[in-house]
Order: structure tokens, then sequence, then C-alpha cells
């Protein structure tokens, strides 16, 4: 995000700077990702930043957690809608498209035209998450002619369960905003991505999905249906998409190790209570 700031006066810019600044001062800083997916950024946080604590993915030491049906621990910004699982279970193994945006970035009408038409055009079933404020200026951009063209393999909803979504048999690939968070559960998950970043750290983390973990294909910001098309059908169908599916899986696979009793995200929230949290005798 840094390097793409032309205006020192830039509100986010100076926001971040007075993060990093006051980083030095606090107890502990605790990463919301694991030693396996960014060894290198950790070791070069932990030389000037000694008391660091990589523990991700927060859902698999959840899921570690004795279930309470009296007191789910949840995290999302807007009501979950559950019945598209029940659309998911009669989709095929790997033949959905999970689109959403995020929980606060928002979309023109020509984009939101520009994907759904890329969508249906690819011939794949696809599950859109559309907030209420996802477009701007209005919410009745896509036409009679699409959702007739579509509503036998599309499902739209205002908001859903992410990870029960992510992690559905159904799911064969995420189309998303490149948000952390989503970027670590789909890892998390084994889905590959179609990536379309917006602003502060999301270009950061579609480079790293793209062109470091290998789990990405991006969408050019002037989106287009034809690349939406095209980019749909590499991630599920071609060759690309296979070896992108077979990476995600590996880095699924290093996160439930991580998590596991002697995983190192473990061990790290294990000393992040007894050094830091609990109090000094």
């Amino acid at each position: 995000m840094l390097s793409q700031v032309t205006d020192s006066n830039d509100l986010t810019f100076n926001f971040v700077m007075e993060m990093v600044e006051k980083a030095s001062e606090a107890s502990a800083i605790v990463i919301h990702t694991f030693d396996a997916l960014e060894r290198d950024i950790l070791d070069a946080l932990s030389s000037t930043l000694p008391n660091l604590y990589a523990i991700g993915p927060l859902q698999f030491l959840l899921d570690r957690i004795p279930k309470d049906p009296l007191k789910p621990i949840q995290y999302s910004l807007w009501k979950e809608e559950t019945e598209c699982l029940k659309w998911l279970n009669i989709q095929k193994p790997n033949s959905v498209i999970y689109v959403n945006f995020g929980s606060i970035e928002v979309l023109t009408p020509k984009q939101v035209v520009e994907f759904g038409w890329g969508l249906a055009n690819s011939n794949h079933p696809f599950f859109w998450v559309i907030r209420p404020d996802l477009i701007i200026g209005t919410s009745a951009c896509l036409s009679h002619e699409f959702m007739a063209e579509s509503k036998k393999r599309s499902l739209i909803s205002s908001w859903c369960p992410q990870e029960d979504v992510l992690s559905h048999p159904s799911i064969g690939g995420f189309l998303t905003h490149c948000g952390w968070n989503s970027i670590i559960e789909s890892l998390s998950c084994g889905v590959p991505m179609l990536c379309y970043p917006f602003y502060a750290d999301q270009p950061t983390n579609c480079r790293f999905a793209c062109c470091e973990w290998d789990v990405g294909l991006e969408i050019d910001n002037d989106v287009k249906r034809g690349q939406v098309e095209t980019l749909v059908r590499e991630l599920m169908e071609k060759e690309k998409g296979k070896k992108m599916k077979i990476k995600a899986m590996k880095w699924k696979n290093l996160a439930e190790v991580a998590t596991g009793p002697q995983g190192s995200s473990s061990i790290n929230l294990d000393n992040l209570v007894s050094q830091v949290l609990l109090p000094k005798s």
C-alpha cells in the first residue's frame, strides 16, 4: 500500500505510519497468519519487533474450543444468511464460483454488470453475495435478461457464513476483493482465487496470492465481462486451475499443521498467553 502513495498528507498513509511507530511500544503484536505461509516476512519483522506472535488461521484454532450452542463465536459485520448452504448441497463438487467483495467495498453499476455477465457467460454455477450497500447509487442494475439467463445456475444473497461456504465441497473458486481475512480463509479451505483488489493491503495480498503462493489469478482494474469469463473458465476448467487447486490444498494442509497441538500457531498462542496475558507473579 505504501508504495502507491504520492501524497504525504494522505490520511490512510499517516494512519499506517503512526501505527508502525506505535508498534514498537506494544507488549505484543499478534498477526493473523502462520509461520509456513510468511516465514521470510515474519523473520524480517521479528528483527525489529521481537514480541511478535503469528497466530492463525483463527478459525482452525477456534474449532479446537468445545462448542457451546449458547455462545457462538462470530466476527462478521453483517447478519449471515444460511439458506445458501441448502443450495450448495445440491451442486456438484468443485463446480461453484463463490463471489464476495467484502464487508465495506463498493462497486459501480457498470462494474456489477460486467462481473455479472462474465460469470453468467462462463456457464459455471455461481453464488454471489451482494450486500444492500454494495452498489453505488442503485441496487437495480442487473437486468431481467441477466436474471433469466443465470437463474438456473446461480444464487444471490445479501450475506453468508463465509467459512461454511468456503469449506463446502461444491466450491471450486473464490472471486474476492483480497481482504486479508478472505485470503487466509480461502487458503485454509484449499480454494483458489480470482482476485480483484481495491485498496490498502489488498493489492499486496493479491500479488502474494498470484505470484508467491500460486493460488490466484488477477482481474484487471477496468473489469470487462470477457476477461471475467476467461478467468473463470481458466480456474474451473484449465490446467492452470488444476495446478492452483493443488497449491491451495498444500496451504490448507500446512495451515492444519500450524494449528495442530504442536503446530507453530498453537505454540505461539500458548506463549502469548503465558508471556503476555497472564499476570506476572
